[in-house]
């Protein structure tokens, strides 16, 4: 029988999570982890696994908890045009930001950072990714065919094109909060989008 684990691991996956999100998978060393997570090297890699096996870890915790994050907040919304504007034009409560996801932070998206600097070699991470904004679409496509339904969108909306063109403004937003774009710029692009695509029905 193998030792019990003398520590958190959910408290030692987020700091190696953060440690990765901050610097990038190549620049963030075994060094740089031991002393964010608080464990030695033997403690780490026999909890975890290599520098690669740890990424891959909390890059899929990540990747699911904000797909869940989203597809939560859309399921259990009395209106779903109302949480819709909400990944846009954020209030409280901000379903993202309540779930952990893209959105709460100026870091930007850790699966999209991860993406664009791994997808080329790594095709596990390039899965991850694929699979988490499948997802999210998908949750996004239900909503809009819900919102329809509802009487809140036009009868002839397509909900898999509308759904797709959400996620790919939202992930454009997420990109552009690591160029210090100003929030209030931010929310012009939010407004604009609820404005022309999810508009109050009058």
């Amino acid at each position: 029988m193998g030792r019990p684990r003398m520590f958190d691991e959910e408290q030692v996956l987020r700091a190696a999570r953060d440690e990765f999100w901050q610097k990038g998978y190549a620049a963030t060393s075994l060094d740089d982890l031991m002393k964010a997570t608080g464990l030695g090297k033997g403690s780490l890699y026999g909890a975890f696994g290599d520098k690669r096996q740890l990424f891959l870890k909390v890059l899929s915790t990540y990747a699911q908890e904000t797909s869940d994050g989203v597809c939560d907040a859309v399921s259990s919304s009395d209106r779903a045009i109302d949480v819709l504007r909400s990944f846009f034009v954020p209030g409280p409560p901000d379903p993202v930001a309540e779930h952990g996801g893209p959105v709460a932070t100026t870091r930007g998206c850790f699966l999209a950072n991860s993406s664009t600097e791994l997808a080329a070699r790594d095709p596990e991470v390039t899965s991850c990714a694929r699979t988490t904004y499948q997802s999210v679409e998908d949750c996004f496509t239900a909503a809009v065919a819900r919102a329809v339904a509802e009487g809140d969108l036009p009868d002839d909306t397509n909900p898999r094109e509308l759904g797709r063109l959400l996620l790919t403004i939202q992930q454009g937003l997420q990109f552009l909060l690591k160029t210090d774009m100003t929030p209030e710029a931010m929310r012009e692009v939010g407004r604009a989008t609820v404005d022309r695509l999810l508009p109050v029905k009058s």
